[in-house]
């Protein structure tokens, strides 16, 4: 069956080029439906999809956005747009792949279209801002960006270049279909961080074994939104939710927050989940000149030169404490929360640099105190990288599983 690429950019300002990047996609054997997002000139060549629709699909009026006054309310109307048109198209099974092309404003379009594919459709954004910090436009989802070098703006000596390789890339993905795995095994999130490697590595091996395949995400803010991100579109099959760190940082403003929803993704779905509070013992920070002045006072520790780790405090944990109960109450489907009392990170144990039982206890106290009746508590008198602990949250997770 041939393989359908939808192109989406602004036909008034570069049409040249995205009729440019249709031919050599077409000459790859790939069909081509173009959508234009473009509200103020005519587009240079007629689209399959054209502005209007996209407008109206954005709950907007395509006259009213073409006098330029309200560019910003204009983006928004087309991103919009764009995103339930593909989503609409995905639904029909018409999109095999995306490609767009644009500036900032034709990135922030073109993407927003890009994010409502789910994980695994190609994506492909050529972008001036392609080299630089693509996290806003990426969000959780795989989109390959590739920089123009040069803008968007004419067919030159490089752009040619950039627009062919593009082009290739996007036809080869979707011609390319991935090989066939056996039968596919329900998925487990897990979350993992340097100091939960070992609890998490023996959970996995113990799931492994039972016939799961595990996906592991490193919590460093973008894991744990991805994470949250694939189990809210119904991939997952049960959450090993070992290293909450995250929370540390939403707090206390470290850089690895995944945002106040974090663990909220599960309990909606209802898919059974294991929360402990891994690694709340610590926030993260860049380099040590770039730690808050509040906080130079506290036990910081530098990971490396990259990453500097601050222990939290009773106050802190008190409150992330509450946060997991919160997620175990809000939670839809079978929930255990498993303490380890020996403390809740490699650094985080007797004799280590951030050992304090006291914080430790202020985050297990409110988790019982908040949790609702009949949600299961389980202290485990283990550090969290202890075997017996990483078998106990594998196996607590796998009854609920086998039990639903």
């Amino acid at each position: 069956m041939t393989k359908t690429v939808i192109l989406v950019g602004a036909l008034d300002t570069k049409g040249n080029e995205f009729a440019f990047v249709k031919r050599l996609v077409e000459e790859q054997g790939v069909n081509t439906l173009v959508v234009d997002v473009g509200v103020l000139g005519e587009p240079d060549f007629t689209p399959d999809i054209g502005r209007d629709a996209v407008a109206e699909a954005g709950g907007g009026d395509l006259a009213s956005l073409r006098s330029g006054e309200h560019k910003d309310a204009a983006m928004k109307v087309m991103a919009d747009g764009l995103a339930a048109v593909v989503r609409r198209l995905h639904a029909e099974g018409k999109v095999d792949g995306i490609l767009g092309m644009g500036g900032t404003g034709g990135t922030s379009i073109a993407t927003s279209g890009m994010r409502v594919l789910p994980v695994g459709v190609p994506k492909v954004m050529v972008s001036t801002v392609g080299g630089g910090d693509v996290s806003a436009y990426a969000g959780t989802k795989d989109i390959t960006f590739i920089p123009s070098i040069v803008d968007v703006a004419g067919i030159n000596r490089i752009s040619r270049a950039i627009y062919t390789n593009a082009a290739g890339a996007i036809a080869g993905m979707v011609k390319v279909a991935a090989p066939a795995s056996g039968e596919d095994k329900p998925l487990i999130a897990a979350s993992m961080f340097g100091n939960t490697t070992a609890c998490v590595d023996r959970a996995r091996g113990f799931l492994e074994r039972q016939g799961y395949e595990v996906l592991v995400f490193h919590a460093t803010g973008t894991g744990g939104r991805t994470m949250e991100s694939l189990i809210g579109d119904g991939y997952i099959a049960g959450a090993l939710d070992i290293t909450t760190t995250e929370l540390a940082d939403e707090i206390c403003g470290g850089v690895f927050s995944a945002g106040p929803e974090r663990m909220l993704a599960a309990a909606r779905v209802g898919i059974p989940t294991v929360l402990v509070p891994g690694c709340v013992d610590m926030c993260n920070f860049n380099g040590i000149e770039s730690v808050p002045a509040q906080y130079r006072d506290r036990n910081l520790y530098q990971w490396n030169p990259n990453v500097t780790l601050m222990r939290t405090n009773v106050a802190e944990n008190r409150t992330m404490g509450q946060m997991i109960a919160r997620a175990a109450n809000e939670s839809r489907g079978p929930v255990a929360i498993l303490l380890p009392l020996k403390g809740v990170s490699m650094l985080d144990s007797p004799g280590n640099r951030y050992w304090d039982p006291e914080a430790d206890d202020a985050c297990f106290q409110a988790i019982k105190d908040a949790v609702k009746p009949g949600i299961r508590v389980i202290d485990l008198e283990h550090n969290i990288n202890d075997p017996e602990f990483a078998d106990a949250a594998a196996q607590t997770l796998c009854d609920m599983l086998q039990n639903v």
